[in-house]
C-alpha cells in the first residue's frame, strides 16, 4: 500500500470526524471536547496555529492526525485515527511519523500526546518513533492514563 500525505481542505472535515469518531465509539466514548473539536475542526485546530493531516492510499483518504497548538513551542499529537477497513498495514505508524516531521518543520520544541495503556498497539509505536513517558496533566482527557512526549530541543 503506498501512502501519502495531504494536508487539511475544508471539503476533508467529514473524514476527520468520522474516522475520529469511530475509533472513539469503538474503544471510549465520545467526550465533549472530542466533540467540539470534531465538528469544528478549523476552529478547535486550524485557526489556532494547528495543523491536521490526512494519509491516503490510492487516492482514497484513509486516516487523519492533527498537530494542536497548546502554547509557544508546544503542540499536541492528536486526532490520529484510520479507518477500520485500512488498518494493519502500517497507516497509524505512518501517521504518527507525519506529525512528528511536520511538528518538526514547524520548530516546535516539544511535541506530547494523551493516550490509554489499553491502545498497547499505539503505546508500542510511540516508543519505538521516540516519545517517552511523562505524568499525566489531568483534566484533558478522562480517558488518558498516559501522556507522552518527545523534546526536539533534546534531540
Amino acid at each position: 500500500m503506498e501512502l501519502q500525505v495531504i494536508d487539511y481542505q475544508p471539503q476533508h472535515a467529514p473524514y476527520f470526524e468520522k474516522f475520529n469518531k469511530a475509533w472513539l465509539e469503538e474503544y471510549f466514548t465520545v467526550e465533549p471536547f472530542d466533540k467540539w473539536v470534531l465538528e469544528n475542526p478549523e476552529e478547535a485546530i486550524i485557526k489556532t496555529g494547528g495543523s491536521i493531516y490526512f494519509v491516503t492510499s490510492n487516492q482514497k483518504i484513509i486516516g487523519t492526525v492533527a498537530l494542536r497548538y497548546i502554547e509557544d513551542g508546544v503542540y499536541e499529537l492528536t486526532k490520529m485515527a484510520v479507518d477500520k477497513e485500512s488498518r494493519g498495514a502500517g497507516a497509524g505508524q505512518f501517521l504518527c511519523q507525519t506529525g512528528i516531521d511536520k511538528a518538526r518543520e514547524l520548530g516546535v520544541k516539544k511535541l506530547i500526546l494523551f493516550s490509554s495503556r489499553v491502545l498497547e498497539n499505539a503505546i508500542h509505536i510511540y516508543r519505538k518513533l521516540g516519545f517517552t513517558e511523562i505524568p499525566v496533566e489531568p483534566g484533558t482527557y478522562k480517558r488518558a492514563d498516559i501522556m507522552m512526549e518527545i523534546n526536539f530541543t533534546n534531540n
